[in-house]
């Protein structure tokens, strides 16, 4: 985590972003003494965002697959 003062963040704000991406948290201090910390915003991703895999089937082989796997009655 790194400390920059104000007229540095003024200067060139697109190095803060990418500080804070690369350190978790930058710092900020103003010349009367306050700090204030910028940092990223995590990002979500579904649990259901997965990648798919290849199998080279066509529509009518999984449709077969999909009967033989229920059960019979």
């Amino acid at each position: 985590m790194s400390l920059y003062s104000a007229s540095k963040a003024e200067e060139d704000f697109p190095f803060l972003l990418d500080q804070a991406l690369k350190e978790g948290e930058v710092k900020i201090k103003r010349k009367d003494g306050r700090i204030f910390v910028i940092k990223p915003e995590p990002v979500s991703d579904s649990p259901l965002n997965v990648d798919g895999i290849h199998v080279n089937l066509n529509q009518d082989e999984i449709i077969q697959f999909i009967h033989e796997a229920r059960p019979t009655k």
